[in-house]
């Protein structure tokens, strides 16, 4: 059987981070594919360039905050910019260490964001955006 989820882009400049989710992804057997942008500015790039042999286009992008180059916000205010279509049925999720209750309402404000969530990633948080979002 297919897993419910083609590609997963994880966004983040942490490397131990990355790592740790690819695992939980790969063991999971929820998802194909795993692409990764170590900045806001690298995943618009990606986002954008679907004449990319590499391109994958994600159903569900992890979205940390504090970044270099391009942080989480920044890519959510120029992501919110792309063609309906582009963004049409991606889960976004904000998945950080912040706990600040600014942040969270900041996230939400922006309405391509669907979830905001405390890092690490584990395998119940995958299965519960399996859950929400790719049930038949």
């Amino acid at each position: 059987m297919p897993s419910p989820i083609h590609c997963i882009l994880l966004i983040d400049d942490d490397p131990d981070d990355n790592f740790l989710h690819r695992m939980v992804i790969q063991d999971s057997g929820l998802c194909e594919q795993i692409k990764v942008s170590e900045n806001g500015l690298l995943a618009l790039h990606y986002l954008t360039d679907v004449t990319n042999p590499d391109y994958i286009r994600p159903d569900v992008i992890l979205l940390d905050i504090n970044m270099p180059g391009m942080n989480g916000f920044e890519f959510l205010g120029e992501y919110d910019k792309l063609p309906e279509a582009q963004k049409a049925k991606v889960v976004l999720m904000m998945l950080t260490t912040s706990l600040n209750p600014d942040d969270h309402k900041r996230a939400m404000s922006y309405g391509v964001v669907d979830s905001f969530k405390s890092k690490p990633l584990t395998r119940k948080l995958l299965e519960d955006v399996v859950n929400t979002h790719f049930q038949p």
